[in-house]
Order: structure tokens, then sequence, then C-alpha cells
């Protein structure tokens, strides 16, 4: 039975897992399950995952959660090269090392500035707060430094000379603030050069067609009953620890 991935394109590790599978070459069925129309919130979605989030696949019945769990079952499910996640114990350890601090840093400071600058004044029909814009762009550009000078430095790729899953989950979380028009690598050489060497790895068109709504900026809102739910989750991660 071809995998079912559960997903929206606004969504960076949905975004980083589409990325995945269509760079493996493995089938699937996409199922997109807009966040900002509520859709993950149905009874029908809730039945999939009680969590009420995505992404999520479902494998012949097993179904899985969790982006990073995910890109690891698809690693090894599907036997992706090695470079993926890597079978080297210290090579894969650097990979699982970013993974576990890409919650709270790449995801979490790149979403704060996506949400400042562009989502919530869509949501509220208000112009984006100065103080909370910058609050988010100061932390982005610490995590920025951290991206280059502990995990990048002078290596192709942020774990290894050779591309891994952390380097796709990063890409798509620093992709994210370009829904407001803003590219946070700008003026970072090395980082530029990273993202556009992971960008040719997977290749461009690939790239541009996953990342289209976000690079576009044409979020589609829907009614503003669903889009409560978003409101207070963007007012949340903008104001405070996630």
């Amino acid at each position: 039975m071809v995998l079912q991935l559960y997903y929206d394109l606004l969504s960076q590790p949905c975004r980083a897992i589409l990325l995945f599978v269509r760079t493996l070459g493995v089938p699937y069925h996409g199922k997109e399950v807009s966040l900002l129309k509520g859709e993950n919130r149905s009874e029908e979605f809730s039945r999939v995952n009680p969590m009420m989030q995505i992404p999520v696949i479902v494998d012949d019945g097993f179904i899985l959660t969790e982006s990073v769990a995910i890109m690891k079952y698809i690693a090894a499910r599907y036997n992706a090269p090695d470079h993926w996640y890597p079978a080297d114990l210290q090579t894969q350890s650097k990979v699982d090392e970013y993974l576990a601090w890409q919650h709270f840093h790449t995801r979490q400071h790149a979403m704060r500035v996506f949400l400042s600058e562009s989502l919530l004044p869509k949501l509220s029909g208000e112009p984006a707060r100065p103080s909370r814009l910058s609050s988010a762009l100061n932390d982005l550009e610490v995590t920025l430094d951290l991206l280059d000078s502990k995990f990048l430095k002078d290596k192709r790729f942020l774990c290894a000379n050779d591309i891994s899953i952390a380097d796709l989950l990063a890409v798509c979380e620093l992709a994210q603030p370009m829904g407001g028009g803003r590219d946070v690598l700008q003026g970072r050489d090395r980082l530029l050069q990273w993202r556009q060497r992971v960008v040719s790895f997977v290749g461009e068109p690939l790239y541009q067609e996953v990342h289209m709504e976000i690079l576009g900026g044409k979020q589609q809102v829907g009614p503003p009953h669903q889009a409560l739910h978003m409101k207070a989750f963007a007012e949340r991660v903008c104001d405070g620890p996630m």
C-alpha cells in the first residue's frame, strides 16, 4: 500500500518531508490538510492524529507523527542513501544533535519572525508590532550565528560534507520568513552558499514547487471562526516560549 502523507505547504516540517520523499523517489499519496482553514481540527483528521497536528504518515496502517521521527523512519524504510541519516555513530550523533537543538532555535525563531511580520497581521487585521518583530529578529540572529559557527563551520553541509535530513529541515525552516518577503540569510555568505548547495542537491524546480506557497506570500486564510485557533497559536508563539 502506497505511503500516505498528510501535509500543508505552509508547514516547514511538511515541506522538508515532501522534499525528502520526492528526492528519494518514494511513491506516496499526499493529503493536504489546511491549517489556516482549520482542517487539522476536523473530526475526520483527529481520527488519524488525535493531537491534530501535521505532518502525519500512514504506512499500511502504521501511523507516525512528528517530523524528525517520520524522516528517520522514511530513511530506514526506503533504504535511503547512508548520508541522509548516517550509520556511523559519530556522524549520526551530529545529525541527532542538530535535530534536538533546532526545535527551540532554528524552528522557533524563524517561525516567530514569519508569524510576527506576516501571518499574524493577516489573521488579526492589524499591522506588525515593531517590538515583537524586533525581538524575534534579534533571537534569530543569535541562532544564525550558532548555525554558522557551531554547525556549518567549514563543511559543505550542517553535520558533514554530505547532505543529511538535518539540512532539509533547516533550509525549510529558514525559508519561512520569506512569507513576509524577508530573506534572513542575506549578508551571511557561508549560509547562503550552504542553502544553494541544498537547493541544488534536491533540484531548483522541486524546491520552488514545494515552497511555492511560502515564497509567493499567498497564505490563504479561512473564515474568521476557522482561523481563531491559528491566531491564538501565533500570538502564543510570538509572545513567549513555545
